[in-house]
């Protein structure tokens, strides 16, 4: 294998495991029955006139299975992080206390789990074709590649390897969405 060969299959590795993260973060977002402080990590509240992470605002505590209590570290952004756990739309119904927030997660009814489950599988296919994605831009880049001199076998030899590591990828992709899709259906 040439450098350049080298090259394109390392960065197609790079894009593939980055896509894998990106999963990964993903699926913490997918509640699945108990309570996480993950399940309010998109939740921004207007710091100032900023749009800010609530963990940048507040302490996002799990006392039990079934409890997320968030601390504001000013007591005056306790509306504000209450609002914006609303305006989240994550299904929860927070209750200040005048000190925190205090949110209770209700259990998963089938219905909301089946949802999860559709979810979890529409997050995989995007990683899917993030693969793919990486796949197709190394195939094109080891085709520059031989149309600038180098060998057709070691040009053929290369695509084989990219598609062995995609094929990798995309089982481990099954395997997350497999154990995401136990995790969320689990009562």
């Amino acid at each position: 294998m040439t450098e350049e060969i080298d090259f394109i299959i390392d960065t197609a590795k790079e894009h593939m495991n980055g896509t894998i993260a990106h999963l990964e973060k993903e699926f913490l977002n997918i509640r699945a029955g108990k309570a996480s402080p993950q399940m309010l990590g998109g939740v921004f509240v207007d710091y100032y006139g900023a749009q800010t992470p609530l963990s940048q605002v507040a302490n996002v505590n799990v006392p039990d299975a079934r409890t997320i209590t968030v601390t504001p570290w000013e007591k005056a952004m306790l509306h504000p992080i209450e609002k914006a756990i609303q305006v989240a739309n994550l299904g929860f119904n927070p209750m200040n206390n005048g000190d925190n927030i205090i949110i209770s997660v209700p259990p998963l009814t089938e219905e909301r789990r089946r949802d999860l489950a559709k979810q979890a599988k529409s997050e995989a296919e995007d990683a899917k074709i993030g693969i793919r994605t990486a796949r197709k831009d190394a195939n094109t880049d080891i085709k520059k590649e031989e149309k600038s001199g180098t060998s057709e076998d070691i040009c053929k030899d290369a695509e084989e390897i990219i598609q062995k590591i995609t094929d990798t990828y995309i089982r481990k992709i099954d395997e997350h969405l497999a154990f995401k899709e136990a995790e969320i259906m689990k009562v």
